[in-house]
């Protein structure tokens, strides 16, 4: 079994004026990676080149050990689970059809396992797909990717259109699902403080650049969040400032925890806190 279900190193892809630039990161078998950063940071594109499903400029990519992804139709593909775009599900087909076509593209496809989600989610199993909505278009898709026995779940955005209830079930599935220690799981949101639940890894992107790839709970140990005066914000180091925000009361810095000086109170933070004042990029708001 790889040490790393994923493996990137030095990826580069230019579109236009968008530039991945020099990323790598991995991803430890048995463990839940979130993948964060504004609308055009990088992540789907990130996905699409991890899936090789649009080429690289350069740089290595490894999934489940395999480095040749997309090359056959017997390769590691068959191991993955993906949700993407639901566009992309055939739209005049209902979920039975879907089924029946997952089924013959999947070497290890489980109807019954399939039919268990349908039920679990509440999919309509008669309606063609374009008549769903897009919540549960999106659980469609994630029923699809739990139901062929995949090794590693890699999705973009799988909360999108999901109700609170829905989102808290998902959570809970991807979790036992890693308790398996051969199971991974790449999942993009916007929603912070779903990753925060549930992730080993964070992974930052920030204009298509890496920021930071690091276990959740060492991110969480290594950063405070410091309230003062701005006369104290004036004082300290810019370089240790992180990120500041000044309000009617006083302000907030993001600095390391090493840096916090002698007198202040070291408040704990939380992962959206530490993105949110990331990406200022170190620059102070009113």
């Amino acid at each position: 079994m790889s040490n790393n279900a994923i493996k990137a190193t030095g990826l580069n892809k230019k579109y236009g004026d968008f530039e991945i630039k020099n990323l790598s990161l991995s991803l430890p078998s048995g463990c839940i990676m979130g993948l964060i950063g504004e609308n055009g940071a990088g992540k789907s594109t990130l996905i699409r080149l991890l899936m090789n499903a649009c080429d690289r400029d350069s740089g290595t990519v490894s999934l489940l050990d395999d480095e040749n992804v997309g090359y056959s139709e017997d390769d590691v593909r068959q191991d993955i689970g993906i949700v993407i775009d639901p566009a992309c599900l055939p739209q005049n087909y209902n979920p039975v059809t879907l089924g029946k076509i997952m089924s013959g593209f999947y070497k290890k496809w489980d109807n019954d396992e399939y039919n268990k989600y349908l039920d679990l989610f509440e999919i309509d199993r008669k309606k063609k797909i374009f008549n769903l909505s897009t919540g549960t278009k999106m659980k469609l898709m994630i029923a699809t990717a739990l139901s062929h026995d995949a090794k590693l779940l890699i999705l973009d955005e799988p909360t999108n259109g999901l109700d609170p209830m829905v989102r808290e079930q998902f959570l809970d599935i991807l979790g036992d699902f890693t308790l398996d220690a051969g199971h991974s799981v790449l999942i993009s949101s916007h929603i912070i403080s779903d990753l925060e639940k549930i992730c080993d890894y964070v992974a930052y992107m920030h204009k298509g650049e890496l920021k930071f790839c690091d276990e959740k709970d060492k991110l969480l140990d290594d950063y405070r969040v410091v309230k003062c005066s701005e006369a104290q914000l004036d004082d300290l180091p810019k370089s240790s400032c992180i990120g500041a925000k000044k309000g009617q009361f006083g302000c907030e810095v993001l600095l390391k925890s090493d840096d916090v000086p002698l007198g202040f109170t070291k408040e704990r933070t939380t992962l959206e806190e530490i993105i949110l004042f990331m990406a200022r990029d170190g620059k102070e708001r009113e």
